[in-house]
């Protein structure tokens, strides 16, 4: 007998060595190996809040500067390469692990990709270029150096953005457990602030039915009555760095028991706007709105996580926070539960939208069609209108905080005047709180000025006639650092086109720095000559077709 158990101790403990080596394996075939060849640290994680967007990577810091070396994360190939004025030098690299990356903001590509992109640029006369390669075409290995990081695109300052997509759904995941080997972090998320939301007409909090904030150190007693949903601001960290991350893992309960929970690991594409209806501002809200699909909220008491407070008794609220290497903390604090008066919302039915189905808006000179599936709950717009006497359309507030809509909805405005035959001239324009005018774009139709819309704001009609101006960047370094460097401003629709030559011959201009808006081209031995006087074209266009041409001598 115990021969035989010893047996089994022994064939057990054999399987449990098989199992672990059979994990560890799995867990190296899946996990990458760091993009650079230095200890590795974030500016920013992934599902971070952004406007309209969940944070969809890592950034990775890089010491201030560009041109470090970036690595393969494993073996694979590259299998798209770009240059974008969003996400400047781009390359896509799917792995044999079942993850593709995109690796932005590069400054550079290496070797025959480098070669293949500049090609491709003279070739189609334009900075912006997009090549899939055949599958295998570029293989790489881990550890080798696929490009350099930069600062190119809609980017702040030098880092290397590394998203990584599941091949297997298309999800974009969070990268960090695959880098868990590298990454030192013993700091949990902190809270910094709570917020209550009365539901409307179902819900009071200290007497109000609007939506309240308050100090994790107030003393002052909250009391509410009815259905209450609560959201939290909360940050996580990391030590060597003073940056500030998104919280992974957000957990509520309510007197011990789960009413909701967030889990921010994955999103696909079609979920990225759900962002809109999850957070109010910074704080990420712990009810789920009936048009809000997000994989990552949880229901957890059958309510969506509203919280009916229906006794008059102290209600203990408990948050716990949790980062993606299970760093975690506790908030908590207590509503009291007082009687209190809860008022029907009153409002006029024109100005209330329904989420759940069609929604048609029409005044003098506004229409708006909002298509089943745009909205996340019902608004009640607090619409206003307003004449100036030089604007060619009335402004139309649809609401004060603007409204987002998970995709575009169509909007038409009628024109009053028009002090220009040209319809081409003519945008939709949105209107700031501070009343600046941005583009939104349109197209001109029998009167009306017609545009599809992602939110439910302020808009007019704008014109513009004035064409872009031309400003070159220190010209009599051009020669000395062979970079010429063009500023272009345009204070109406914005710039659209750009093309320069040089001798007559395309010159490959470029905003490396969208955030700069630079227009740049180093010079090359290859395409512009060397020692002498040289002439510089540069054409711009901005999205109302007002065109600038000017000339630039130059030496070089």
């Amino acid at each position: 007998m115990q021969r035989m158990s010893m047996n089994k101790l022994l064939r057990g403990c054999q399987l449990g060595v098989v199992l672990l080596a059979v994990f560890v394996a799995r867990g190296q075939e899946r996990g990458f190996v760091p993009p650079f060849d230095f200890p590795i640290t974030f500016s920013g994680n992934f599902g971070e809040i952004r406007a309209n967007h969940f944070h969809g990577g890592l950034d990775f810091k890089t010491g201030g500067v560009t041109g470090k070396r970036v690595r393969a994360l494993a073996d694979g190939y590259v299998s798209r390469i770009r240059v974008t004025h969003g996400s400047g030098y781009v390359l896509h690299v799917t792995y044999d692990n079942g993850y593709t990356t995109i690796n932005r903001h590069l400054s550079a590509f290496v070797g025959d990709i480098a070669r293949r992109v500049e090609e491709r640029q003279y070739a189609e006369e334009s900075w912006e270029v997009d090549i899939t390669p055949e599958p295998g075409e570029y293989p790489v290995r881990a550890g080798q150096v696929i490009a350099l990081s930069g600062n190119t695109g809609y980017s702040f300052g030098p880092h290397l953005h590394l998203d990584v997509m599941e091949d297997e759904t298309g999800d974009s995941v969070d990268p960090l457990p695959l880098f868990r080997p590298y990454v030192k972090d013993h700091t949990a998320p902190r809270a910094l602030g709570i917020m209550l939301f009365p539901r409307p007409g179902k819900g009071v909090v200290n007497g109000r039915q609007e939506p309240q904030a308050f100090s994790l150190q107030a003393s002052k007693t909250v009391e509410a009555w009815g259905q209450v949903g609560a959201a939290i601001r909360a940050y996580d960290y990391m030590e060597g760095a003073a940056n500030r991350y998104g919280v992974h893992t957000v957990v509520l309960e309510v007197d011990s028991q789960e009413v909701f929970r967030s889990v921010v690991d994955r999103f696909s594409p079609e979920e990225n706007r759900y962002i809109n209806t999850w957070t109010y501002g910074q704080y990420m809200k712990s009810f789920i709105d009936p048009g809000n699909r997000l994989r990552m909220l949880h229901d957890g008491n059958g309510q969506r996580g509203w919280v009916t407070i229906d006794e008059e008794r102290p209600y203990r609220f408990r948050y716990t926070l949790s980062d993606a290497l299970g760093n975690t903390s506790h908030v908590s604090f207590t509503v009291v539960g007082r009687r209190m008066e809860v008022r029907p919302v009153e409002h006029r039915e024109k100005y209330t939208l329904h989420w759940d189905r069609v929604n048609v808006l029409q005044e003098p000179g506004l229409q708006v069609v909002i298509p089943r599936g745009r909205l996340y709950d019902d608004v009640r717009l607090d619409y206003g209108v307003r004449a100036d006497s030089g604007d060619v359309a009335w402004t139309y507030r649809l609401n004060p905080r603007a409204v987002p809509l998970h995709r575009a909805c169509g909007l038409s405005i009628a024109l009053r005047r028009r002090p220009v035959e040209d319809s081409t001239k003519y945008y939709v324009a949105g209107v700031t709180a501070r009343g600046k005018k941005y583009y939104v774009g349109g197209r001109y139709e029998d009167g009306w000025m017609k545009a599809d819309v992602r939110e439910l704001g302020t808009y007019t009609v704008a014109v513009d006639t004035v064409p872009p101006a031309l400003t070159p960047v220190n010209p009599k370094a051009w020669k000395r650092t062979g970079r010429i460097v063009l500023k272009v401003s345009d204070r109406g629709a914005g710039l659209r086109s750009y093309r320069g030559t040089i001798d007559g011959q395309y010159a490959l201009f470029g905003r490396p720095n969208s955030v700069l808006g630079d227009l740049v081209c180093r010079l090359d031995p290859r395409h512009v000559r060397r020692g002498g006087r040289h002439v510089l074209q540069m054409t711009v266009e901005d999205r109302c077709g007002n065109r600038t041409t000017e000339l630039f001598e130059f030496t070089w």
